[in-house]
């Protein structure tokens, strides 16, 4: 396997990509090939087996527009990246860079799995119990029809089965209310496709019951999902704030605190995005994984981790098949 790595876009720079793919290749006996600024990258890799180089000359900014980025940027590290996994010289690709032109740069480069109508953005929840929850869609598609939605649950099933080895995973509709009639038009009708749709639908879900293990997969429009997983980013990094707060107030919770540093660090890492490694772009035609764009060596490795099971996998295959025998329906 060889997987592609988009070393540039990210907030802390392109040596963390560097050094996540000097660990990834010896750590998960992979191929990984660095796109980027070769001056930049070059001593960081030096010596490293299994990690090649290749230049680009351009970095894609966040801020730019998506579309107008991809086609104006050619010597880009996202868009060569693209163009070679297209080539076949590569069988998967992560990138930490500008969601909306990966997104865009994977419909105009990659395209479309067959019969997949809108790719969505897929992420795996840590919950309290031992299994993840798949959230998606998490920002590609701010609106959605109820016949994505039906896809994005085919999506999320296989992947999370296919990937994460759950079995008969449980798909529920994200909405304000757990009964049948309740949410948008779009919901609602989103509803009645699910129910009849042959997957494990367990009926919609409220977000506050995300974390306990009541569904494997939820689905839901990327505006909903972008905002509730920022919120639940914030909210789990102000509890943290508040506790250390807490525990530096007197001496007596500081010694107790020393104690408890093994098992807090516990928590903390089964709630750190850097251990899930990144989200798929589900629905392209090649494997595609959005690293955050906060991203350190950590993530990066654990990206080329996931990058790796989607290929081995052959879900994006697999996915195409079973839409395509259900495409009447949708």
């Amino acid at each position: 396997m060889r997987i592609i790595l988009d070393a540039m876009g990210g907030d802390k720079g392109p040596v963390e990509a560097a050094r996540g793919a000097v660990d990834a290749a010896r750590d998960l006996g992979t191929e990984v090939i660095l796109v980027g600024d070769a001056s930049v990258l070059e001593p960081h890799i030096r010596g490293a087996s299994r990690v090649s180089l290749v230049h680009s000359s351009e970095t894609i900014d966040p801020g730019e527009q998506p579309v107008a980025a991809i086609r104006r940027k050619r010597a880009s590290s996202m868009v060569i990246g693209l163009e070679m996994l297209s080539k076949g010289e590569g069988d998967a690709m992560v990138s930490p860079g500008n969601t909306g032109a990966l997104l865009a740069g994977g419909l105009i480069i990659l395209g479309r799995a067959a019969s997949v109508e809108r790719p969505a953005l897929a992420v795996a929840i840590p919950t309290l119990v031992d299994r993840p929850l798949v959230l998606l869609d998490v920002g590609a598609n701010a609106e959605v029809k109820p016949r994505n939605l039906l896809q994005f649950g085919h999506m999320g099933s296989l992947y999370a089965e296919s990937v994460l080895g759950l079995a008969k995973p449980r798909v529920a509709l994200l909405n304000m209310g757990t009964e049948p009639s309740k949410g948008t038009e779009t919901c609602r009708a989103a509803y009645g496709l699910l129910k009849e749709s042959g997957l494990e639908f367990s009926g919609n879900i409220e977000s506050r019951d995300m974390f306990y293990g009541v569904a494997d997969v939820a689905v839901c429009d990327g505006f909903t999902g972008n905002i509730l997983l920022k919120f639940a980013e914030g909210i789990g990094l102000a509890f943290l704030g508040v506790l250390k707060d807490e525990i530096t107030r007197s001496r007596h919770l500081a010694m107790a605190a020393t104690m408890l540093k093994p098992a807090l660090a516990r928590a903390k890492a089964r709630m750190d995005y850097n251990s899930y490694g990144g989200a798929p772009l589900l629905g392209l035609a090649k494997p595609c994984i959005k690293c955050h764009g906060s991203s350190n060596a950590e993530a990066f490795k654990n990206g080329v981790r996931v990058a790796l099971e989607l290929a081995r996998s052959h879900a994006i295959d697999s996915l195409s098949r079973r839409l395509e025998a259900l495409a009447s329906d949708l």
